[in-house]
């Protein structure tokens, strides 16, 4: 049974569920969130020029460096460096966020490759967005659900947003849900907070409804007995559903849901979703 059946008080969830979508959209839209990248550039090892940050970076066997000419300046860790600056080795998914005026540059590393991807608050992108649409949230979409985790820890190879590009992720195990009488099992990567889990999946809105490549949620901690609540309401788009210059990961083979998720964020309306 879901939460609507052991009673709740619609009009607190749905306030909880506001508060959580305008929280999403804040860190999206933020003055560096994702909208306001403005390229995406790989990084090789001849030092290289571009319009949207100072300096002519490259990567070498010890890590991403930048050369500042005369003039240029970043700010590290709230110091301001130039000339050259070696960023050193900067670990899978990690980033580092030197300032210039008032951008990032953001400096890291995804499936294996060092980026660059500079953040402009005047990013057009930014500026004209106003909101992702959404279904209203409904209590029959929050499932009781089970983890299952494996016997170890599994490393996942999934594909991403760029063509060409993997991610590998450690998976602890599965978590199951029912719906509508049918039991889902769905591969979860570990989630930010300890203990928490993150799950990748389409269902059969995407492409139609919602974003076609994937959708996110993130699911608390199991509890004791590997109970855990699964709110398909906060079923989030990942950045690349609004920029080409994500490298999102796509969810693995097993998670594509062949019932609607009739939930959560929809098509944005920079991709030609309908308010």
């Amino acid at each position: 049974m879901s939460v609507q059946d052991v009673g709740v008080d619609r009009s607190d969830f749905v306030k909880d569920w506001e508060q959580w979508h305008r929280e999403h959209e804040e860190v999206l839209a933020g003055p560096h969130g994702f909208l306001a990248i403005t390229s995406l550039h790989w990084l090789n090892a001849e030092p290289t020029r571009f319009e949207d940050a100072p300096g002519a970076w490259s990567t070498t066997p010890e890590g991403v460096v930048v050369e500042l000419a005369e003039g240029e300046e970043l700010t590290v860790d709230g110091v301001p460096v130039s000339g050259r600056y070696d960023f050193g080795v900067i670990g899978e998914r990690e980033s580092l966020y030197p300032g210039f005026g008032d951008a990032v540059i953001e400096v890291a590393k995804r499936g294996g490759h060092d980026i660059l991807r500079p953040r402009h608050p005047g990013n057009a992108l930014r500026t004209a967005f106003t909101r992702t649409p959404a279904y209203a949230p409904d209590p029959r979409w929050v499932r009781p659900g089970r983890f299952v985790p494996f016997d170890a820890p599994r490393a996942v190879t999934v594909g991403a947003a760029v063509e060409g590009l993997e991610h590998v992720y450690e998976s602890p195990g599965q978590v199951e849900f029912e719906l509508d009488g049918a039991v889902h099992r769905l591969t979860a990567f570990n989630g930010r907070a300890a203990g928490s889990l993150t799950v990748l999946f389409t269902d059969a809105t995407s492409g139609v409804t919602t974003y076609a490549a994937n959708r996110s949620l993130s699911i608390a901690a199991p509890d004791a007995e590997g109970r855990v609540t699964i709110d398909l309401n906060r079923a989030a788009n990942l950045p690349c559903a609004y920029t080409d210059l994500a490298t999102c990961p796509l969810p693995p083979a097993e998670n594509r849901l062949p019932v609607a998720i009739e939930t959560g964020e929809k098509i944005p309306l920079e991709r030609g979703g309908q308010p």
